[in-house]
């Protein structure tokens, strides 16, 4: 029984709800819908015979079962009359104010003060009475119009001056210019009175002039300065946008096809007298917005903002606005670095492939020598006509010759001292002593930088080359004699370890005689190792060996020999 009570549930829920369709029913639907969206067929109406678009999704046309619509519709997609809410106008009037009903008795419920039938005692506005007219009987007040509450939408609950009657403005006007004509009147009256009370004597020419400085301070004070607005009232000075005097963008040229303006911004990007005024852009007063735009750092920036976001898209946290020194580092470093790599780059280029002499260029002096200065020199290198090259001097004093001397001091150099070139004198405060020192076997003039002395093989010096070559080459040389010193022990490695264990022994022997002495090399003067060379592999080697390793547990445990 249950069984068939159920199912006699469901065939009631099946006959309310929508019948359901056959597989067959289903696939005809499904090809009229893609025809009626194709347009092969026309479209469905509702009952108001206006066309369902067909591409209105199945969920939206289709009404729930539980309204029991017929046919197809969209009715129940729209707003249904029952439901639209309707508000009062905001612009009705109210009536405030009192009424003419005026009660004869005290009536119950009424303020005990007055009498009026609309408040209580405590809201009472008149003056509290020594009898109320509730005891009294006498003077009852008047009842006042209280206004209904109206059913306002969103912006009428909001609105300052919803209720406003305009007629009390108009009231309020009126006041104000009863107020004036009594002033003007006052005025006129006084005006009246100095004429009679003013002596024969005076003219009328002081009373005129007298008036007309009146009136002259009376209206500078509300005078403006040119390009200003100041308001006496609100006591502010405005700027305005722009002086009357310059001339509008759009009023530089008034051609339809010239530079385009743009009234929003008040920008124009092209320049308006381009075909006009046949002048550079930097002599015009104005060349248009685009090229304020590449002129100063502006490239600058715009490149440094691109690199950022290049920057950005392959990982590195940089922003320009939030840190823009980090930015400007970044792109500084960045710069150099792709400078050293295209250097490297035609570096290795030109030594594979050669052909390096034929980048050497002359130098910046002799291809800017050329001037249009004329100079005419005889056999003997004289000028005969123009004027000898002025050289370049600095800030300070030059050729300044003192003690009699006619070359300046450090214009000589002997034995890592300056001196004077003429005498040879080697004391700055020295005299002049003319031949009588240069009498004799001259001592050899020395450069003005003493030569090196090294072990190692030097390279010449080329004024031809540059300082990378240089460098390469002192490189090549050491990596040279490093791979002879490797063979050299190659082929005789007895000589390294006899080397090695000659060195150990000095080492065991200086440890004893600081151990004995009581030496502690923490203790040791500064620069006292000042004049010791660079170890060799061989000491190096022998200090490891001897060095105390604390890591090693094994380093504090000794032998019986030992």
């Amino acid at each position: 029984m249950a069984n068939k009570d159920s199912e006699g549930v469901l065939s009631d829920e099946r006959k309310d709800g929508p019948p359901k369709k056959s597989r067959e029913d289903y696939k005809r639907q499904k090809e009229l819908d893609e025809a009626r969206k194709s347009g092969l067929e026309p479209a469905e109406q509702d009952e108001f015979g206006c066309d369902i678009n067909p591409h209105i999704p199945q969920y939206i046309k289709d009404s729930p079962w539980y309204l029991q619509m017929e046919g197809p519709t969209l009715t129940h997609q729209r707003i249904q009359p029952g439901t639209i809410k309707t508000y009062d106008d905001v612009d009705r009037k109210y009536l405030k104010g009192i009424t003419n009903k005026v009660a004869t008795k005290y009536r119950k419920g009424a303020c005990t003060n007055c009498g009026a039938m609309t408040h209580k005692k405590s809201d009472c506005l008149e003056k509290p009475r020594k009898v109320g007219a509730k005891w009294s009987g006498k003077d009852f007040a008047p009842d006042e119009l209280i206004p209904e509450t109206p059913y306002l939408d969103f912006e009428g609950k909001r609105d300052r001056w919803i209720g406003y009657d305009a007629r009390a403005h108009s009231e309020l006007l009126d006041e104000y210019s009863k107020v004036e004509k009594v002033k003007q009147q006052l005025k006129a009256d006084s005006l009246n009175s100095n004429i009679h009370s003013r002596k024969p004597t005076e003219s009328k020419s002081d009373s005129s002039d007298n008036e007309e400085e009146e009136d002259e301070y009376k209206y500078a004070e509300g005078a403006n300065m040119p390009g200003t607005k100041f308001d006496n009232k609100k006591r502010q000075t405005v700027r305005n946008l722009r002086i009357r005097e310059d001339t509008a963008k759009y009023l530089l040229n008034l051609d339809i096809n010239s530079a385009h303006y743009d009234p929003k911004s008040r920008s124009m990007r092209d320049n308006p007298l381009k075909d006009v005024a046949h002048k550079k852009p930097s002599e015009l007063s104005f060349a248009g917005e685009n090229f304020v735009r590449s002129t100063g750092q502006v490239k600058e920036i715009t490149k440094l903002q691109l690199f950022s976001w290049e920057a950005a898209d392959r990982g590195t946290n940089i922003h320009l606005q939030a840190e823009p020194t980090k930015a400007a580092l970044v792109h500084k470093t960045y710069l150099q670095r792709k400078e050293e790599f295209k250097k490297e780059v035609s570096d290795s280029i030109v030594d594979k492939y050669g052909g390096k002499e034929h980048l050497k260029a002359p130098p910046k002096e002799l291809l800017l020598a050329a001037t249009e200065d004329y100079v005419e020199y005889s056999r003997t290198g004289k000028i005969i006509k123009g004027q000898e090259k002025i050289l370049p001097r600095s800030k300070y004093q030059e050729d300044v010759l003192t003690y009699g001397h006619s070359s300046v001091y450090g214009s000589y150099w002997e034995n890592g001292q300056w001196g004077y070139k003429c005498c040879k004198a080697l004391q700055k405060a020295a005299y002049c002593t003319g031949s009588v020192q240069k009498t004799g076997a001259d001592t050899p003039q020395l450069p003005l930088l003493p030569d090196k002395t090294s072990t190692s093989e030097e390279v010449p010096l080329d004024r031809s080359r540059s300082l990378m070559d240089i460098h390469k080459e002192k490189l090549a040389v050491d990596r040279k004699r490093k791979k002879e010193k490797l063979q050299e022990e190659r082929e005789n490695p007895q000589a390294r370890e006899e080397r090695l264990k000659k060195i150990l022994k000095q080492l065991d022997e200086t440890a004893e005689e600081e151990r004995k002495a009581g030496n502690d090399e923490r203790k040791r003067d500064y620069n006292s190792m000042k004049d010791v060379a660079m170890p060799s592999e061989e000491e190096m080697e022998a200090y490891k060996l001897r060095k105390h390793m604390a890591q090693d547990p094994m380093s504090n445990l000794k032998s019986d020999k030992g």
